[in-house]
């Protein structure tokens, strides 16, 4: 169920899209290449279809996100999955730290000294 939920939201907003970008934010987009050739066929249904069609795909994409959220899988209330990152930070706060003051003065880094070129 929760696959099919994400389908359809997929579904939805890819038409929304298509939708959107059929219209011209200055009235005219599909609608406008009619308007010269046949004014009979009426040009304001045409943009009255991608007006419904847009505000009734963002409504059924707001439902489905809501149905999806009220129907996702949660983890079952006996275990207690934790993530990678949740995992790392409990391990770092129980793993012993070396206190600055027991390393000797004299240590040296990891890193080589650079070798002397200038001979």
């Amino acid at each position: 169920m929760y696959t099919f939920l994400i389908v359809i939201a997929l579904i939805i907003s890819v038409l929304l899209i298509l939708v959107v970008l059929v219209q011209n934010p200055k009235g005219g987009g599909l609608s406008s290449s009619f308007s010269s050739s046949n004014q009979v066929m009426g040009v304001k249904k045409t943009t009255d279809f991608l007006e419904k069609a847009t505000w009734t795909l963002a409504i059924a994409l707001l439902v489905v996100c809501l149905v999806i959220n009220m129907v996702k899988p949660s983890a079952e209330e006996g275990t207690t999955e934790q993530s990678a990152v949740q995992e790392q930070i409990d391990n770092a706060s129980t793993a012993p730290q070396t206190p600055a003051a027991n390393m000797p003065a004299n240590s040296t880094s990891a890193v080589p000294a650079a070798a002397d070129t200038t001979k």
